[in-house]
């Protein structure tokens, strides 16, 4: 529970600052499943399993997504019968606003722990996904 309370606060503010600079087409859950492609490309059944979703439900927000502009997709040129979403221009102008808002906050965090204990967070966290993150790359 000590860990889900700081990542809600950092979604919620990501989200809340996404909205105010005029992404405010998409849901919490489609954001949730966006965040989740790869810079070269996802698989739809890689995305599913990351989001611990059905393909049939991460199909439908992938579809809103393209809809929206945010996502595209393309020929997998690794296997001629798969997919891959990819991110448009508009997600990657959108992913950028969440990295900086993502950077600001952790700033404060730094300095609200100071520097010693922010990067001993930090260790920790790393150590920590070590064996809870099947997808950490």
């Amino acid at each position: 529970m000590a860990l889900f309370i700081p990542y809600r606060y950092m979604e919620d503010r990501i989200f809340r600052a996404l909205q105010d600079a005029g992404f405010d087409d998409w849901t919490l859950a489609q954001c949730r499943v966006f965040q989740r492609i790869n810079p070269d490309g996802s698989r739809l059944t890689d995305l599913a399993d990351q989001a611990q979703m059905s393909k049939q439900s991460a199909g439908v927000l992938v579809d809103q997504l393209e809809r929206l502009g945010y996502v595209r997709r393309v020929p997998d040129p690794t296997d001629g019968r798969a997919r891959l979403i990819v991110i448009e221009q508009r997600g990657r102008r959108a992913a950028e606003l969440a990295i900086a808002t993502s950077a600001e906050i952790l700033s404060e965090w730094k300095a609200y722990l100071g520097t010693r204990n922010f990067t001993l967070l930090h260790q920790i966290l790393d150590q920590l996904r070590e064996i809870t993150d099947p997808y950490a790359r």
